[in-house]
């Protein structure tokens, strides 16, 4: 995505988390050192099990730890896991709360006995404008691997300084550009190419066969590459793409011009792609509603996710592809209840959650298949890594440049709730 329309999300509040810190740096230590805090979650009554001597990391395991009652403190060596995350209002609406939530992972790691008696100890690196020495404040520290920041700005700055000797992986990006194994760089959720390829699926698994399709221009990253993705599958699976409207990502509220178009060709069941904003579909929405065109099905990508569709008024019907479709109970929601239960504070961007935590854990599963300390070995296993169950669904490496084949699942707004509707392969 570009710049010079991201930091324009400095006004959603819904997502702009302020940093309570005016550190550069932070580092989380070992659980077992510190108080377990007063509202942390009872998560278990059962006495402490051993420490596990683990080859596969066992993520149930690890999360149903209770803080209040830890195994016996690892003493080894530290696994190390670096953060270079940016905490603008370009990104900071996902890695802020990404940047909390992994220390916290590693707390319940930790308090579960570690990784074969090593402790995983977290250091936070605000990239602000100069990523590079963030990154090497994070390299002269130890870090095995690196958690980065989304977009190509300071992601590309990082790879970089690494030399592409250090396992990076882009949480929370879905940037087909960024992945590159032979350069240790990883996606840990699908690409603009399976999010939107899915998208124009699930409208032919609709019976829907006509699409009106909103781009920033062919070959844009993310407001073009997404849409050009959606008409390459939609007219494969042979749908016809009656009409392509530009628009200005995050700007644009008034589509009048573009609404005007449409009304002379539309026949009232069409599909409405875009990779716009929240707000930007709802607009949209009500203006071809007020043309008389009510039949229309209105499908997004994860910005939808990302900007809040689930709270927008005149949001019933209205598809779109997160990362992660939570459901109250499961454990990614059991996470983040238990999360703030012990940290006294809700996660933003709930549904990007699970890819930093994935994001450590596929890290440290590549040190264990290796045995290893060395960051490039550590890498080369990273390649090797194949149909890891993380929290956000299945990730494999092997045989890939670093973009894991991961299925999309499909929400909807049904009755004014998120519910999954769909899971695309």
């Amino acid at each position: 995505m570009k710049r010079r329309i991201l930091a324009l999300l400095a006004v959603l509040a819904l997502f702009g988390a302020a940093c309570s810190s005016d550190d550069d740096t932070t580092e989380s230590e070992p659980a077992a050192t510190e108080a377990p805090a007063a509202t942390e979650a009872p998560a278990a009554t059962e006495a402490p099990a051993a420490a596990v001597t683990m080859s596969s990391i066992d993520i149930d395991h690890i999360l149903s730890a209770d803080l209040a009652n830890c195994e016996e403190t690892p003493t080894g060596d530290a696994i190390r896991v670096g953060m270079a995350m940016d905490f603008s209002d370009v990104v900071g609406f996902v890695d802020i709360p990404g940047s909390k939530v992994v220390p916290y992972v590693a707390e319940l790691a930790n308090c579960r006995g570690g990784f074969n008696g090593r402790p995983v100890e977290v250091r936070v690196a605000e990239v602000g404008t100069d990523a590079a020495l963030a990154t090497e404040d994070l390299l002269d520290w130890g870090a095995h691997f690196l958690i980065g920041p989304p977009f190509a700005d300071f992601a590309l700055p990082i790879l970089q300084t690494t030399g592409g000797n250090v396992p990076l992986f882009v949480a929370a990006s879905t940037e087909p550009t960024l992945a590159d194994a032979s350069n240790n760089s990883y996606l840990v959720t699908f690409d603009d190419h399976q999010m939107s390829g899915a998208a124009a699926t699930w409208a032919l698994d609709q019976g829907i066969t006509r699409a009106i399709v909103f781009t920033e221009g062919e070959g844009i990253p993310y407001t073009g590459v997404n849409p050009d993705a959606f008409i390459a599958a939609f007219e494969a699976g042979g749908g016809e793409v009656v009409s392509v409207q530009t628009y200005v990502w995050f700007v644009d509220t008034d589509f009048s011009s573009q609404v005007n178009e449409i009304a002379q060709i539309s026949e009232n069941n069409e599909a409405v792609f875009s990779a716009a904003l929240g707000f930007q579909v709802t607009a949209l929405r009500g203006q071809l509603e007020g043309q008389g065109l009510d039949g229309l099905t209105y499908i997004g990508t994860d910005a939808l996710d990302a900007t809040g569709i689930q709270v927008e008024a005149n949001n019933e019907g209205i598809a779109h592809t997160p990362h992660t479709s939570i459901t109250a109970g499961d454990r990614i929601d059991s996470m983040l209840a238990a999360f703030e239960a012990a940290k006294g504070e809700a996660l933003d961007s709930r549904g990007f959650m699970a890819l930093y935590v994935d994001s450590m854990f596929i890290g440290i599963q590549g040190m264990l298949d290796c045995g290893c300390d060395d960051t490039a070995e550590i890498g080369e296993a990273v390649k090797q890594i194949s149909g890891f169950q993380g929290l956000s669904g299945e990730i494999t490496y092997e045989g890939t440049n670093g973009i894991p084949p991961k299925a999309v699942p499909i929400n909807r707004i049904v009755n004014g709730e998120d519910v999954l509707v769909a899971t695309i392969e």
